[in-house]
């Protein structure tokens, strides 16, 4: 297993739509390894390939407290979500120290494969579908911050941008 880097916002490739996963082979299982792992690592509860910048439909997520039971989601589909929403406190590894509030439906339903290939269909709410509905916005492109007003998204944009140089000089 091996940590991969975190792609941050501004990068503009988290703004690439990911394609489905063709086959869940060996080449998928060591990226969902080195995914769990890399996400454990940076004490997140939700990682998606575009992430890592591997654009495929593939996600890993453990809510639990000991990060004991982790999830994966290799090309979900959204086939359902509760009328009822509510605002949620959300972070992202890729926007790291930054937290606001999202709307998001307080629960999905979503069918997808898991990490040996098995079609699956996954009825989540809280947390849980909070961090589902968080992920799949990153295999389309989107960041949470883009749910944000454009003055706190510029915000965030500059400080990214400024931590950045600060680490790189």
């Amino acid at each position: 297993m091996a940590l991969l880097p975190i792609l941050c916002y501004p990068n503009p490739k988290l703004h690439t739509v990911a394609k489905p996963v063709q086959a869940v082979d060996a080449r998928i299982r060591t990226l969902i390894a080195d995914m769990l792992e890399t996400m454990k690592e940076a004490k997140g509860i939700g990682l998606a390939a575009t992430q890592v910048d591997v654009h495929e439909r593939l996600i890993v997520i453990d809510v639990s407290e000991q990060h004991e039971d982790p999830l994966v989601l290799i090309n979900p589909k959204l086939i359902w979500a509760s009328p009822d929403t509510h605002v949620n406190e959300e972070g992202c590894l890729s926007v790291p120290g930054i937290y606001d509030g999202v709307l998001r439906h307080d629960a999905v339903k979503v069918e997808a494969q898991d990490g040996s290939g098995a079609l699956r269909l996954i009825e989540a709410d809280g947390l849980l579908a909070v961090c589902i509905q968080h992920e799949m916005d990153h295999l389309m492109g989107k960041v949470f911050v883009e749910y944000l007003s454009p003055l706190k998204r510029n915000r965030i944009k500059t400080k990214m941008i400024k931590a950045q140089r600060e680490a790189n000089a």
